[in-house]
């Protein structure tokens, strides 16, 4: 991916200049500095389009796939599993179970064990689903690594994670700050 250049020009420069069609735009000099973090945001709302121009075909929007995946993969799990497995908090998984619910993809129903915990199966509807949420995701990972080597893969893949690993280190530090 090709990265716009900061030129170091002072904001009124900047405002002067007039950019090119075929030029890149040029960062704003608040995120200037900041090239990885614009870099991640622009892939992820992309990424986030795509999935969702994608999953709509199949009546998801993005974000229920992943949960549909751990239902399809794992069978019946209570709420709060799905949260931890999804990387989710309460709140969104209970609207995501809700609208996955009214649409009949799945059901809840308290646990036989312990009736504070909601159990959460898909529905024969959803199975229905599975292949087609699956074909979704490998096309949505062929567009990603489309004219990536298998070595750009891995290294992107390594990347990605040592990036992960940082934003979870400081997301930890953050909420104990």
């Amino acid at each position: 991916m090709s990265q716009p250049e900061s030129t170091g020009t002072s904001r009124s420069n900047a405002a002067e200049t007039t950019a090119s069609a075929d030029a890149p735009t040029p960062l704003p000099c608040s995120v200037a500095a900041r090239t990885v973090s614009h870099a991640i945001f622009r892939v992820a709302r992309l990424h986030r389009m795509l999935a969702g121009q994608l999953l709509r075909r199949v009546g998801l929007h993005v974000g229920q796939e992943l949960v549909m995946l751990q239902l399809w993969d794992r069978g019946p799990q209570r709420q709060t599993d799905l949260v931890r497995l999804v990387g989710s908090d309460a709140a969104t998984m209970t609207r995501t179970i809700q609208r996955l619910e009214n649409a009949g993809f799945v059901r809840r129903r308290p646990s036989p064990s312990d009736k504070r915990v909601t159990i959460v199966e898909p529905t024969a509807a959803s199975n229905a689903l599975r292949h087609e949420v699956e074909r979704v995701w490998l096309d949505l990972e062929a567009s990603v690594v489309d004219g990536l080597t298998p070595d750009e893969q891995a290294e992107a893949l390594e990347v990605l994670a040592r990036i992960e690993d940082n934003l979870a280190r400081a997301t930890a530090t953050a909420q104990h700050a």
